[in-house]
């Protein structure tokens, strides 16, 4: 027989160490890049979808893309995400292991790459597939150049990423009609 307060106890321990949603305010971007007839497309995606990975690769299957359509996620200026899907196939890298403590989307690719949540005071570092834009142009060691940049907002980094791979006038101009930055 199953103990009904106990699986509750368990529910309860998980939304305890499952972060508060980001707030329209701390979500700095959602944009999606994507080519479409070899032309380069940016989108700004719902601000929702920075709070759940499942929901953000879902939306990306969305669109008709050459390639696969990757989305970057900026965070209180303070991490970013990547999330290229390809059909079934997902890819993920979060900037800083760390902000898995604070925010539910970083919690959920660490959660996605099946790694343990690190600890609080534990140095930052990128997780991920450092090489999941390499055939658009930006390799793993670029990439992880980008990602490992502690000093420069994140959104200067996720605009970055958009330049290198081609995109930077149309990602500029949705970042700065949708998202005032």
């Amino acid at each position: 027989m199953i103990d009904a307060d106990a699986v509750s106890d368990d529910e309860d321990d998980f939304d305890d160490d499952y972060p508060e949603d980001a707030t329209d305010e701390e979500i700095d971007l959602v944009v999606g890049l994507y080519r479409e007839d070899g032309l380069p497309v940016a989108t700004a995606l719902p601000k929702a979808l920075a709070n759940d990975l499942d929901e953000l690769a879902d939306h990306l299957r969305r669109y008709p893309a050459d390639g696969g359509c990757v989305a970057l996620v900026s965070i209180a200026d303070e991490f970013f995400v990547i999330c290229r899907v390809r059909g079934k196939h997902v890819q993920v890298l979060l900037s800083d292991a760390l902000s898995a403590n604070d925010w539910p989307i970083a919690h959920d690719v660490v959660d996605y790459l099946g790694l343990e949540i690190p600890e609080a005071d534990d140095d930052s570092y990128p997780v991920g597939d450092l090489d999941l834009l390499s055939d658009l142009g930006v390799g793993d060691f670029d990439l992880e150049a980008i990602a490992t940049n502690y000093d420069d907002d994140s959104t200067v980094l996720a605009a970055e990423i958009a330049d290198r791979l081609k995109f930077g006038p149309q990602y500029g101009r949705v970042v700065s009609a949708s998202f005032g930055l």
